[in-house]
């Protein structure tokens, strides 16, 4: 379904991306871990074609990413949905029309059928008629699950997940990720989970890879990356102070 290799990306000075190569099947959700700053999110805006790399290639259905013109990269991002990181809603618009936002801007929906799209939608992550409030009277989880039903009106092929378990509480971090494995479940999706919680990770993924100084340097089952013997990758999933990953920034200070 997604196939990135030699992907190199550096914004200004700083290189983020540097050689990343991930295979991803369809129907499967990967969870991309690593720490704050070391390029989960600019990785997705890849994929999704907001940031075109300075090197290599990210395929998409068969299709070069980096190298589609607007109008088939257009066509191509109605087959994937995006859950920001906070959510991202539009504070202006109903939830209704957060939620059909992007049938109304790409799509040539019936006013009915869009109605009904954007109902179940909001039915299916738990939200039942709330399409008339607005982001601001929603809580913090209630957007992120908003963010998610936005996200499946389109009916993607993918979805996208960035942090979507950050900024919750434990109890609602973990509705989020039964709503993450159950809309994997229902839609049949490929899905890629960006994330630094490891409880998440786990519940989710099918596949785990960490990114590490621009290169996925471990990737497999969640049993097998808690496992794992490589000392990098054992410090940040057991959250430990001590290792490799805190030397090597001790070196630089």
């Amino acid at each position: 379904m997604i196939e990135i290799s030699g992907l190199h990306k550096s914004l200004g000075n700083h290189r983020v991306l540097n050689g990343v190569h991930l295979k991803i099947d369809r129907g499967t959700t990967c969870v991309i871990i690593g720490r704050s700053g070391c390029g989960k999110s600019v990785l997705l805006k890849h994929i999704v074609g907001i940031l075109k790399p300075d090197k290599g290639k990210i395929i998409v259905n068969n299709q070069d990413v980096g190298s589609l013109e607007e109008k088939d990269l257009n066509l191509l991002r109605l087959k994937m949905g995006m859950v920001f990181q906070g959510g991202a809603l539009f504070d202006s618009m109903t939830v209704g029309e957060n939620v059909g936002f992007g049938l109304i801007e790409h799509g040539n929906v019936p006013h009915r059928q869009l109605l009904e799209r954007i109902e179940s939608s909001l039915a299916m992550v738990g939200l039942h008629g709330i399409g008339s409030l607005m982001p601001s009277e929603l809580s913090g989880g209630m957007r992120k699950r908003v963010a998610l039903a936005r996200a499946i009106c389109i009916k993607p092929e993918i979805i996208l997940y960035d942090e979507p378990t950050t900024g919750v509480d434990p109890i609602t971090a973990d509705s989020i990720n039964e709503l993450i494995r159950s809309m994997h479940d229902k839609l049949k999706v490929t899905s890629i989970v960006v994330t630094h919680d490891m409880k998440s990770a786990y519940k989710v993924a099918d596949k785990v890879a960490m990114l590490y100084h621009g290169k996925i340097i471990a990737e497999g089952t969640s049993e097998e990356i808690q496992k794992t013997r490589n000392p990098i990758v054992h410090q940040f999933i057991n959250g430990l102070s001590c290792g490799p990953i805190t030397e090597t920034l001790d070196r630089y200070r």
